[in-house]
């Protein structure tokens, strides 16, 4: 998949921990709004888990990069849109597509043949289930559960991890950790299901290292495809190109 790419000058990884989200229906994975962060640390550097004396992964909606780019991100159900898969090998579209093995395991076959146009295969736990307030062998089962699905399926070791709903706690980070996560990826944009960019904090428009997330398949929204395709417009409008968030993180 990686066709030889690798991080462009002057593009750093960045952790700006975020607010918690509450979320907007998605299915499979509902969006979220803004809530209190739970967790303070210097922009840039991993949250430190005191009781184990080691860092733990950075939580990002955004990265800090001078490159004209922004990520596209897709939850689970973007890959029962067949012609969504078509425009991904049409422009090879480096987007990231967080996973869960009880709705995407159906399709892992369809979802393989996207690798080589661009597509990176992410982790977004067995089951879906809402990992704050679990205990720690609870949420470890879902993300190294799922780690193990990736890497049978596609021979993928995900580095990138996205909490059902975008909630989570110090011990999802610490259980992220010991499946090999990286980093927890959640989004300064939503493309909504009437094709609206909404963000989370900030400027109403998109910035260079934005992570945008895009609703799937909403019963209400519109075609997947053609809201992909009008998202590309308005990116190409405001100078900016999508860039594969796995290079930059």
């Amino acid at each position: 998949m990686r066709r030889g790419r690798s991080r462009p000058a002057g593009a750093a990884p960045a952790a700006l921990l975020l607010p918690l989200l509450l979320l907007l229906p998605l299915t499979g994975c509902d969006r979220i709004a803004a809530a209190p962060a739970e967790h303070a640390a210097a922009a840039g550097d991993p949250a430190q888990d005191a009781d184990r004396g080691r860092h733990l992964p950075p939580v990002v909606d955004h990265v800090r990069t001078d490159d004209p780019v922004v990520f596209l991100t897709y939850d689970d159900s973007a890959e029962r849109d067949p012609a969504f898969a078509g425009l991904i090998r049409e422009r090879r579209l480096p987007v990231t597509l967080f996973l869960t093995d009880t709705v995407a395991g159906p399709a892992y076959g369809d979802l393989a043949r996207l690798r080589p146009f661009g597509a990176s295969l992410q982790n977004h736990t067995l089951d879906h289930r809402s990992l704050r307030g679990l205990p720690y062998a609870g949420q470890r089962a879902e993300i190294c559960g799922q780690q193990s699905k990736l890497r049978s399926r596609f021979g993928v070791r995900a580095r990138l991890f996205r909490p059902p709903h975008g909630t989570y706690d110090t011990t999802t980070l610490r259980a992220a950790a010991d499946c090999g996560i990286t980093a927890l990826v959640l989004w300064r944009a939503t493309l909504d299901a009437d094709g609206t960019l909404t963000y989370t904090r900030g400027g109403h428009r998109l910035h260079p290292g934005d992570i945008v997330a895009v609703d799937p398949d909403h019963p209400t929204a519109t075609n997947l495809t053609a809201r992909t395709e009008r998202l590309l417009e308005t990116i190409e409008e405001q100078g900016l190109r999508v860039g594969d968030l796995e290079n930059y993180l």
